[in-house]
């Protein structure tokens, strides 16, 4: 009996087989316009490679890392280079084990499954993905009480990308399942400013020299952020040809975006901590009180960026407002300033 032909040819790229269906918009759909993360884009190329060659999907991959760095761009792009549909749905829609296997069973062989937020399901519909990403089975318990059994399903072999802002929050079963964990982490200047001169081109927007890098130097580092300045800094420009520099900057400081990148909530977690409580320590609670602002909010929206640049720092106590918070701030920090010790 012969052999069936593995689903994934192993020398045929997507690129080579369909034209590009996100070419003409700002997010990349190939790592090789991928920018930045250039350590976990030379490791997926080696694995998709490799999962290609053996006719398989991908194995399971975990994006980890703060808002807006290319986690669902990147989920695109690992089913775009394995030939792949994509399938996306979010955590806090998956409200209960039906909905998560009327997913699964609907799967294609190789098909990708992007759930975003992944660490917000429910413990037990997280259970459902157990033995689904190990053994591709769906175990479906039928009837009540002591007449209950359990039917198992066969899966069609699929690669599941989930997308995480909390990897802490994801629990040990569910996090060890994944073969190919990535941590994606802020961008550099340098990095920021080749995605805002990509994006101006899909836009098709002049930029004069230098001002990609007033928008990448504002950007905290996040490519979310340094595109949709991008858009807003464009409609100040419109009729005026190109982006100058200096229309950038005043544009920017239009919207509220200072020199570091930083907006309105940031500033006003510095201010409340440096000058409404002495520079702290004060605590997250507190804080999250004072702002109107949920705790999850201030963890993963506004601090990442403070504590990158050194603007605050978290001690056992609370968080605390460096002295480069209070020089940013045009303050006079409190003599000393006592910074305590990091959080583990």
């Amino acid at each position: 009996m012969e052999d069936s032909a593995p689903p994934f040819p192993p020398a045929i790229f997507p690129s080579e087989t369909r034209p590009d269906p996100m070419e003409e918009t700002l997010r990349p759909a190939t790592l090789g316009r991928y920018v930045g993360q250039t350590e976990i884009t030379d490791n997926l190329r080696v694995f998709i490679q490799a999962a290609r060659n053996r006719g398989q999907p991908l194995d399971h991959v975990l994006l980890s890392g703060p808002p807006g760095v290319g986690k669902t761009t990147l989920a695109h792009i690992l089913a775009h280079e394995m030939n792949a549909p994509l399938r996306a749905t979010s955590g806090p829609v998956l409200e209960r084990q039906g909905d998560l296997a009327a997913i699964l069973t609907s799967l294609e062989a190789g098909q990708v499954l992007f759930i975003d937020e992944i660490h917000r399901m429910s413990r037990s519909v997280e259970e459902v993905l157990y033995a689904a990403m190990e053994d591709f089975r769906l175990d479906v318990i039928i009837g009540q009480g002591p007449m209950a059994r359990t039917v198992k399903l066969d899966l069609q072999p699929f690669t599941l990308v989930g997308a995480t802002t909390r990897t802490g929050l994801l629990s040990s079963p569910l996090r060890d399942r994944f073969g190919i964990p990535c941590h994606l982490r802020l961008y550099s200047p340098e990095e920021l400013r080749e995605i805002v001169i990509r994006g101006a081109q899909v836009l098709a927007v002049a930029l004069r020299p230098g001002a990609a890098e007033v928008l990448a130097a504002r950007s905290r580092g996040t490519p979310r952020v340094a595109l949709r300045l991008l858009r807003r800094v464009r409609d100040f420009a419109q009729g005026e040809g190109a982006i100058t520099p200096e229309g950038a900057a005043h544009s920017l400081d239009r919207l509220g975006v200072d020199r570091l990148g930083l907006e309105a909530p940031h500033r006003a977690l510095l201010e409340l901590i440096a000058a409404r409580f002495s520079g702290g320590p004060v605590g997250l609670s507190t804080l999250s009180a004072a702002l109107s602002e949920a705790r999850d909010t201030i963890e993963e929206v506004i601090e990442p960026y403070l504590l990158q640049e050194g603007l605050i720092q978290r001690t056992p106590q609370g968080r605390v407002a460096t002295p480069r918070a209070f020089a940013h701030l045009g303050l006079t920090p409190p003599a000393p300033v006592q910074l305590g010790f990091p959080e583990g």
